[in-house]
C-alpha cells in the first residue's frame, strides 16, 4: 500500500512539475510549483516509512481555506482550464486512495500520517478550484 501511494505521489512530482512549465498565467504556475513542493514532501514521508520511520506529521489543514488566487489578465484561459481541471482530478484520485489506504494500518502514528496526508491532497483540490473559480473556468 505505502509503495502504492508512492507511486501516486511521483506521479503528482513529475505532473506538477511538467505543468508548471506548461501554465500560461503566472498565478497558476506558482500554484503548480508549490503543489509540486508538497507532493515531494509527501514521496518523502512515505519513503522513510518504508525505511522504517514514521515521520511526525502536522496536518496543514489551512492551504485550501486561506488561498486567495489573482484573476488571470490572459484572455486565452483555456489551456489553463484544461491543466487545473486535470489536477483536480489527479488530486481526488489520490485523496481517496489515502482515504481507503489508512484503515490497512494498526500502527496510530502511520494512520495519522495517511489522514493528515489525505487532508492536505483534498487542500490541493480546493486551491486550484479555487483557482477556476476566480478566473471564471468551468
Amino acid at each position: 500500500a505505502i509503495e502504492n501511494l508512492r507511486t501516486q505521489e511521483k506521479s503528482c512530482i513529475e505532473k506538477y512539475q511538467k505543468y508548471a512549465q506548461q501554465a500560461i498565467d503566472p498565478e497558476l504556475k506558482n500554484l503548480f510549483e508549490q503543489l509540486h513542493k508538497k507532493e515531494q514532501t509527501h514521496y518523502d514521508s512515505l519513503t522513510q516509512v518504508l525505511d522504517g520511520t514514521v515521520p511526525s506529521s502536522d496536518c496543514n489543514d489551512s492551504d485550501g481555506r486561506d488561498y486567495e488566487p489573482r484573476a488571470s489578465q490572459s484572455e486565452d484561459k483555456m489551456h489553463d482550464a484544461f491543466l487545473a481541471t486535470d489536477a483536480i482530478g489527479t488530486e481526488k484520485l489520490v485523496s481517496g486512495e489515502y482515504n481507503t489506504n489508512v484503515f490497512m494500518f494498526g500502527d496510530s502514528d502511520l494512520r495519522k500520517l495517511m489522514a493528515d496526508i489525505q487532508v492536505e491532497e483534498q487542500n490541493h483540490a480546493e486551491m486550484l478550484y479555487k483557482y477556476k473559480t476566480a478566473n471564471g473556468m468551468q
